[in-house]
């Protein structure tokens, strides 16, 4: 297994300014879903930022996301350790196939790989 990315959420109930602030900072949007915005650097594709104040089609917003290359072996290999699934496998509309786990600290940790 090999990490892709790793993407903090930071939680934005004002997203429009939050984008307008962190593009003063070089990051320029990259995704909008109309309730999650990720934001990344043009120079460096994989340093980005997700902006979130609910996952509309999770029960919880993750903390942070972790690309994978096969979310599937992962799913399996926590599953087998026994760690806490918060939410399902699932390949979600957006085209990523992923699942929430919580960490040992009590965070959510939203899993993923691109389909």
């Amino acid at each position: 297994m090999s990490v892709r990315r790793v993407v903090p959420t930071v939680p934005a109930a004002a997203r429009e300014e939050s984008v307008a602030f962190y593009g003063v900072l070089g990051l320029e949007q990259v995704m909008d879903h109309g309730w999650v915005t990720t934001l990344g650097s043009p120079s460096n594709p994989t340093a980005q930022l997700t902006l979130m104040d609910e996952d509309r089609t999770a029960p919880v917003a993750p903390d942070l996301s972790i690309e994978v290359d096969d979310a599937d072996a992962v799913y399996a290999a926590l599953l087998e350790g026994g760690a806490e699934i918060v939410h399902p496998l699932t390949d979600e509309e957006w085209g990523v196939r992923r699942f929430f786990v919580r960490d040992p600290a009590g965070r959510v940790v939203n899993v993923l790989s691109h389909r």
